[in-house]
C-alpha cells in the first residue's frame, strides 16, 4: 500500500508533533511547509506548561517523553500572587507534582525538529491557500496531496477552505516586556509565574530558562492602541515601584484574538485543521496543549484508520473539545481582565 502524501502547513509545535507521530507510524511522504526562512528566523514564544492529560500525552505519542523530562522545569509550576500596592506575597502555590511543568517553547520546538527525518520541513515555502487535494504556495506554485493539514495558527491560510470564520479581537491587550538576569525581577517572579491585579489591570510575569523573565501588562484597550512605556507607567501609577519595573524596556504589543464560538465545519475529504487554526482562543494555558493533543490524536487516527476514515474520526472528537474549552476561556479572559473604572 502506498503511503499517502500529507502536507502540513506550519512548523509550530502542533504541526511538528503531527509530523513526528506520523513518521513514527511509518508514513514516509509527510512534508511540513513553513513560510519563515529558517528555524532561527524569529525568536519563539516564552515558556509553556505541558499538562499531564494532553501535552504530555502528545510527547509520549511522539516518543520523546524522556527527552522532554530532561528539559522540563518542574520548579516552574510555582505560582505567586502579590499585592499590587506593596508587592508583598498574598498567595503562594509551591511547585508540587508533575502535572504541568514548564519548558521554553523554543526548546520544545527544537526537540521536535531534531526528531524528524531530514528534509521534512521545507523552510521559506509558505502555504498561501489550499483546497481538497492541492496546496498553492505563496510563490504561486502548486502541489497535490492526499491530505492537507492546516497547523498554521491564528491567521491560517488553510482555514478558508473549510470555514468562513476569521479571528475577532477580544478587547484585551497584552503588552510584553523581556528582562535578562535582573535579580530583583527574578526574585519577585519566583521559579514560575507571578501575578498582581487591581481594577482592570493585571501584571503577569513568567520565568523562562537562563534567568530570563517575560512580563505582560494586561488591560482592556482599543485594538490599534500601542501604549508607550510612559503611558503604561501612568496607568500603573498606584502600583509598587518594584512591579512597575517590569514595564521598562522594549514593548511588544499583543492584541488578543479568538475565533467565534462555536467554530465547526462540515467534514471535507482531504482537508483538516489543528491547534489555533481550528480553535483560536485566549492564552490561558490550554492553547499549546490542545494543539499538541490535536496533532497526536490526528496522526494516531490516520495510523489506525487511514486518511479517509481517520480524519473524520479525529474531527468528531477535536471539534467539540475545542468548543468546550473556548466557551470557558473567552469569558475567563474578560473576567480576569475587567473594565477599568472611569476616573472623574
Amino acid at each position: 500500500m502506498t503511503s499517502p502524501r500529507i502536507a502540513i502547513a506550519g512548523a509550530g509545535i502542533g504541526g511538528l508533533t503531527c509530523a513526528r507521530v506520523l513518521q513514527l507510524h511509518g508514513f514516509e511522504h509527510v512534508a511540513v511547509f513553513e513560510r519563515e526562512s529558517s528555524p532561527d528566523a524569529r525568536q519563539q514564544g516564552g515558556t509553556i506548561d505541558l499538562h499531564a492529560d494532553s501535552g504530555q500525552e502528545a510527547v509520549r505519542a511522539a516518543g520523546l517523553f524522556d527527552e522532554w523530562r530532561a528539559l522540563a522545569r518542574f520548579e516552574g509550576q510555582e505560582q505567586r500572587e502579590v499585592d499590587h500596592a506593596t508587592a508583598e506575597l498574598v498567595e503562594h502555590q509551591p511547585p508540587e507534582g508533575d502535572f504541568r511543568p514548564e519548558i521554553d517553547r523554543g526548546q520544545l520546538r527544537d526537540l521536535l525538529l531534531g526528531s524528524l527525518a531530514p528534509g521534512t520541513v521545507q523552510w521559506g515555502r509558505g502555504v498561501g491557500s489550499a483546497r481538497p487535494g492541492e496546496v498553492t504556495f505563496l510563490d504561486g506554485s502548486t502541489a497535490a496531496f492526499d491530505l492537507v493539514i492546516g497547523a498554521d495558527g491564528a491567521w491560517s491560510r488553510v482555514r478558508p477552505a473549510l470555514s468562513p470564520a476569521v479571528p475577532r479581537y477580544t478587547g484585551v491587550l497584552f503588552v510584553e516586556t523581556r528582562h535578562d538576569g535582573d535579580e530583583a525581577l527574578l526574585t519577585l517572579t519566583g521559579q514560575g509565574t507571578m501575578v498582581a491585579a487591581d481594577e482592570g489591570l493585571m501584571l503577569w510575569a513568567q520565568r523562562n530558562s537562563g534567568d530570563h523573565v517575560r512580563a505582560y501588562a494586561c488591560l482592556r484597550a482599543d485594538e490599534d492602541w500601542k501604549p508607550s512605556n510612559a503611558e503604561l507607567m501612568d496607568l500603573f501609577a498606584g502600583w509598587h515601584p518594584s512591579l512597575r519595573a517590569f514595564l521598562e524596556g522594549e514593548l511588544i504589543h499583543r492584541p488578543l484574538y479568538s475565533l467565534p464560538v462555536p467554530h465547526t465545519w462540515e467534514h471535507t475529504p482531504g482537508l483538516t485543521l489543528l491547534g489555533d487554526a481550528a480553535h483560536l482562543q485566549p492564552p490561558l494555558g490550554v492553547g499549546a496543549n490542545l494543539a499538541m493533543q490535536d496533532a497526536a490524536e490526528l496522526a494516531l487516527a490516520i495510523a489506525e484508520h487511514g486518511v479517509r476514515d481517520g480524519v473524520p474520526a479525529y474531527e468528531s472528537v477535536m471539534l467539540p473539545r475545542g468548543v468546550s474549552f473556548a466557551e470557558r476561556t473567552n469569558p475567563a479572559l474578560l473576567e480576569m481582565v475587567g473594565e477599568r473604572p472611569i476616573r472623574v
